[in-house]
């Protein structure tokens, strides 16, 4: 079993900066791929950005290139994401994932609230 815990979240105006983080205990990956998703209010569940937690590959979905970085430490059992120049837009749950591929997420977070205010 793996459990996934995010923190961080919180309120910032436009133009500011968080970083998320998310811990992971249970079982260990050593393949597959971890990310982050986020829900706005109403709307539907919205991949953010992944990365594999055996290599260095990532992406990002194209609303946060530039702006948000995700990083990882193995050694920590962590996730991170960075999220800077933030818009209102970007106000929304985030979701810490994990699974075999980003079209497959197996497990979640129990989310963590971000609010950007204009």
């Amino acid at each position: 079993q793996v459990q996934l815990v995010e923190s961080g979240g919180g309120l910032v105006q436009a133009g500011g900066s968080l970083r998320l983080s998310c811990a992971v205990s249970g079982r260990t990956f050593s393949s597959g791929v971890m990310g982050w998703v986020r829900q706005a209010l109403g709307k539907e569940r919205q991949f953010v950005t992944s990365t594999t937690w055996g290599g260095f590959n990532t992406d990002y979905a194209d609303s946060v290139k530039g702006r948000f970085t995700i990083s990882r430490d193995n050694a920590k059992k962590t996730m991170y994401l960075q999220m800077n120049s933030l818009k209102p837009e970007d106000t929304a749950v985030y979701y810490c994932a994990a699974g075999p591929n980003v079209h497959n997420w197996a497990y979640w977070g129990q989310g963590t609230q971000v609010t950007v205010s204009s």
